[in-house]
């Protein structure tokens, strides 16, 4: 096995793959705001949706989120696996690509329970509270500097719990910090 051939290199929040996925972050979080708050207003187009529309269009928005992000971390791996002239999918990636699809799988459930069940103030705090699982079991023993995020990610959603209208500022501050890793940590 190849020196670079690990997880670490093949799929990482380094650098400009931390910053995109801040931003794609922070553009979601923009736009589900201006839909919800279109949504309460009456002079705005939103206002004249159906709450289903408006449902349809937050899910599309997170779906299309999570689809970005994850193709930010897959280029980043496949140019990574090209400098080192590597394999992308090894024994330890196909693991984490389990991880991770397990991942979004019990995210959108959960979201998609608690919607439904009409808990829609512990929407964000549980996604937060996965995502820091998420970037804690995923980290690697070389990059502790993840466990940051995780730690700032678990904080934020007891915040949001307290505090239910906090979730923009939370899902704000999480974009924020993925662009400071990327902008900190770039190789």
């Amino acid at each position: 096995m190849s020196k670079h051939d690990n997880f670490e290199v093949n799929f990482s929040l380094k650098g400009f793959a931390s910053i995109q996925i801040g931003i794609y972050i922070l553009i979601a979080a923009y736009l589900i705001k201006n839909i919800l708050t279109g949504f309460l207003i009456d002079d705005n187009p939103a206002g004249m949706l159906s709450v289903e529309i408006i449902e349809i269009a937050v899910i599309s928005i997170l779906i299309l989120t999570f689809l970005f992000s994850s193709m930010a971390l897959y280029f980043k791996a496949r140019r990574a696996s090209r400098r080192f002239q590597h394999k992308i999918f090894n024994s330890k990636t196909k693991k984490a690509l389990l991880v991770y699809i397990i991942f979004l799988v019990s995210t959108f459930t959960i979201i998609i329970s608690l919607k439904n069940l009409g808990y829609v103030d512990f929407i964000t705090p549980s996604f937060l509270i996965l995502y820091g699982i998420f970037l804690f079991f995923m980290k690697h023993k070389s990059r502790k500097n993840i466990l940051i995020i995780s730690l700032v990610s678990v904080l934020l959603a007891a915040l949001c719990i307290v505090i239910p209208s906090y979730w923009y500022s939370s899902l704000f501050i999480l974009g924020i910090a993925h662009i400071t890793y990327g902008v900190v940590v770039k190789h």
